[in-house]
């Protein structure tokens, strides 16, 4: 059980759908401060649908998300902004802005209206596009960039807000297994420093690198534990009804195709 003080981001009891459709059912998840938790699970589980309520971009049906101990929806747009940043799954920007333009709409929160970049915001601009390794890039239009250096640039705009929880969605779409890597030295850095990330991932294996992991099928929340757990591991194989098998190779637990 995790301290109440210590708890970043939780789902209690929450209920979403589209129409008649019902997605989720009761889920509550409570994350960890200073943790990565990867939620994974079959298609069509509501994984997305799970991180969009927690994020605040739809409305739940039933339950709450808190954030900090405090309901969502009663923090100030601006002030949960600074608290709360996103990646979407897929996001688009207008084609024409420039790499560091998009970086530096992560700011938008610390800014007054109307009121231009500050050194501050110019500064942490820099570092999460050098962070992404997108800097030399940085005056290129958005639409000049392939789908894995859009992603990049994308992630650089979610760094540059400097929130203490970070929710991704599919944050590996179209990146090659080095820059996957290069995600994952990131998302450590930021855990090292304090910050609570919270993944959508389809890649069981790199979802295994996270401190814990949230496994959701059938809009339901099946098991929620530390990914290095024989319990997380068993989860995972039954979910995807024992088509993969976790194996512990050179020290990490790889999901592999169970021929």
């Amino acid at each position: 059980m995790i301290a109440t003080e210590n708890i970043a981001i939780s789902a209690q009891q929450i209920g979403a759908g589209i129409g008649k459709h019902p997605i989720l059912h009761g889920i509550t998840l409570p994350l960890a401060a200073g943790r990565w938790t990867s939620i994974v699970g079959p298609n069509g589980a509501g994984k997305s649908t799970l991180l969009k309520l927690l994020a605040g971009l739809m409305p739940a049906r039933t339950g709450q998300v808190l954030l900090r101990g405090r309901d969502l929806q009663a923090w100030p747009r601006r002030e949960r902004a600074l608290h709360l940043a996103w990646l979407g799954q897929n996001e688009v920007a207008a084609e024409d802005l420039t790499v560091y333009d998009v970086a530096m709409l992560g700011r938008l929160p610390h800014q007054g209206w109307m009121q231009p970049a500050s050194a501050a915001d110019h500064a942490a601009v820099e570092q999460a596009l050098r962070a992404t390794q997108a800097w030399d890039w940085r005056t290129r239009p958005l639409g000049q960039l392939s789908g894995g250096e859009r992603q990049r640039v994308l992630l650089a705009r979610l760094l540059a807000v400097q929130a203490q929880v970070l929710l991704m969605d599919e944050p590996l779409a179209n990146l090659d297994p080095p820059h996957q890597a290069d995600w994952l030295l990131l998302v450590r850095d930021l855990v090292a420093r304090g910050h609570t990330v919270v993944s959508v991932l389809h890649e069981i294996s790199m979802a295994l690198q996270a401190d814990d992991v949230a496994i959701v099928a059938q809009g339901r929340l099946c098991h929620h534990g530390a990914a290095r757990d024989a319990a997380t591991h068993r989860a995972l194989e039954q979910v995807f009804d024992q088509r993969i098998t976790i194996r512990g190779v050179d020290g990490q637990w790889l999901a592999l195709p169970r021929l």
